[in-house]
């Protein structure tokens, strides 16, 4: 059963008899997709892992490509989002305790990395070193939201601050970026989280959910980012949003407070 290119009853399906160097096991990475290709980057196995393979799902092989330019070092939790063949990776675990906020940009068409240096807000401060963040690619700009923070100056001493800031990134076409942006917004502002995943969907909205400071995981709230214009198809028609105004309104789910 296909509907609008997806099968409506999706089922897994375990891929075997690939061949390349295959990628060891971690956690913390992150993948996104170019076309055929699947590019797997960073995260954790016994330290933080700077490794970056591409399946190429037409072949059913594994590839590591030969990268040049600024190479970002390891990490994971980070935020990974592509734009025609070009990716961007912003923040996570560059080791215990040691988070980051670099920006950095892969070419995948010459496999070429790119440090960059987005400007400041006007409104407030850049967005601080954190993991588990969610980055989040809608149009011409990235979302940034929430993470996890370490406030001690000391990476021994982990004393952690989860967040709910929202910050955008917009985008150049082609390379390099802009700057960041705190967007005003309005409504119920969800709660500081981390591990959590935004995803853009009808009228652009991003679902949130995640761990909060007291462990909730998958029972937390779900809130909606609303990024529509007025005007757009399937725009809220009784809400009032400007081009740099976002509303939040959170789903209304059966959950108990910490």
């Amino acid at each position: 059963k296909i509907k609008k290119g997806f099968s409506t009853d999706p089922r897994w399906k375990r891929v075997l008899g690939w061949s390349g160097p295959v990628p060891r096991p971690r956690h913390g990475h992150r993948a996104v997709a170019i076309k055929e290709l699947m590019v797997v980057f960073g995260g954790g196995n016994e330290g933080i892992v700077d490794e970056l393979h591409v399946y190429n799902t037409a072949t059913n092989q594994w590839f590591i490509p030969a990268v040049r330019g600024d190479i970002p070092p390891g990490c994971a939790a980070y935020g990974f989002v592509c734009d025609g063949t070009r990716l961007l990776v912003f923040g996570g675990m560059v080791e215990y305790g040691k988070y980051s906020n670099d920006l950095y940009e892969l070419q995948a068409s010459r496999w070429e990395w790119k440090k960059l240096k987005a400007k400041n807000p006007k409104n407030g401060p850049p967005p601080c070193p954190r993991l588990g963040h969610s980055f989040s690619l809608v149009g011409n700009k990235c979302y940034l939201f929430g993470g996890l923070a370490n406030d001690s100056e000391d990476p021994k001493n982990n004393i952690p601050r989860y967040l709910n800031d929202l910050y955008t990134l917009e985008l150049r076409p082609g390379s390099s970026v802009v700057g960041w942006d705190i967007p005003i917004t309005y409504g119920v502002l969800p709660p500081p989280r981390e591990s959590h995943t935004a995803v853009p969907g009808t009228a652009y909205k991003f679902r949130v959910a995640g761990i909060n400071a007291c462990g909730r995981g998958t029972f937390s709230e779900i809130s909606a980012f609303k990024t529509c214009l007025p005007g757009f198809p399937g725009a809220p028609c009784a809400i009032k949003i400007s081009k740099v105004n976002i509303s939040l309104q959170p789903v209304k789910l059966n959950a108990t407070s910490c």
